[in-house]
């Protein structure tokens, strides 16, 4: 029986960042073929007895299928190990192509990516009520092309939160373009280098000086760029930007609206009400038992 290749996110660095099922197959496998430069060595530390543990930043494609093919025909397992989340900017699909064409079955087990553990170690909500309610990931255009319309100066326009993968080095470009999509040099911006591993480093900075201080710093690879209204960091001590989700006067499925009256001393009275466009659902008193 043929066997089977898991394409398998490590997360961000932080060893304990992978997800149990991807933990389990890399432990599980008969082959670990890892990204090397970027995943965390301890997670293919503990291989199975006779389990074969390969660098993959020196291979080419040809070479990684190769073993993967090998492999899963002689009916072994191959934990395919990607940083972050391999569904972004992890050159995936190509592999994937191959791997059809050998007749070799395949799954993806998703993992923590760079732009969530960034964000985390920020203490950052990126979408924002009433402020910003679109994440847009994206790189800078260097060597590499992007598809047309997809100009950072294009995206940039739509005023969202913007995650800027393997831009590092392309900063001076970077703020170009958000300067001529109208974004103001006191924007802010964060940077973090290696988020969640032991030497991370977090910047927080503006669109004006952002270039400049990481030059300063150094940061040049292995850095996600975070950036927009999202990141100023004063938002963590204001309440002027609540969601509805857990807003007394904002009924749902789950919850009547609670209607405020005033009462003499200036206390008030809550009264359970549902609105024409949220009325309650059947059972809602006991959804929310203990509330109402």
């Amino acid at each position: 029986m043929a066997g089977k290749v898991y394409i398998i996110g490590a997360g961000p660095g932080d060893p304990e960042l992978i997800t149990v099922k991807g933990k389990r197959l890399i432990e599980e496998a008969d082959l670990i073929l890892y990204t090397d430069s970027l995943v965390n060595e301890e997670l293919v530390a503990n291989p199975k007895p006779g389990a074969v543990v390969e660098k993959s930043a020196g291979l080419t494609l040809e070479e990684i299928v190769a073993r993967m093919v090998e492999v899963a025909e002689a009916g072994g397992s191959v934990a395919r190990v990607h940083t972050g989340d391999p569904a972004v900017y992890g050159a995936i699909l190509e592999q994937i192509v191959h791997l059809n064409e050998a007749g070799i079955e395949w799954e993806i087990v998703p993992g923590v990516s760079s732009v969530f553990a960034a964000a985390a170690v920020l203490g950052a909500e990126l979408t924002v009520p009433e402020l910003t309610q679109t994440l847009i990931l994206t790189r800078a255009e260097g060597r590499t092309p992007v598809p047309e319309g997809e100009k950072l100066a294009d995206l940039a326009k739509h005023g969202a939160t913007i995650a800027l993968f393997l831009s590092a080095t392309l900063m001076e470009k970077v703020v170009s373009e958000l300067r001529e999509a109208g974004w103001s040099d006191d924007t802010p911006v964060a940077v973090v280098q290696r988020a969640t591993w032991p030497d991370q480093i977090i910047l927080r900075s503006t669109v004006g000086e952002v270039a400049g201080e990481m030059k300063r710093l150094g940061i040049r690879s292995h850095a996600m760029v975070l950036a927009g209204k999202a990141l100023d960091e004063s938002l963590q001590w204001s309440h002027e930007h609540k969601s509805k989700l857990y807003d007394k006067s904002f009924a749902h499925r789950y919850r009547r609206a609670v209607k405020e009256t005033g009462l003499p001393g200036g206390s008030s009275e809550g009264e359970t009400a549902a609105t024409a466009d949220h009325p309650p659902a059947d059972g809602v008193k006991t959804a929310v038992r203990g509330e109402l």
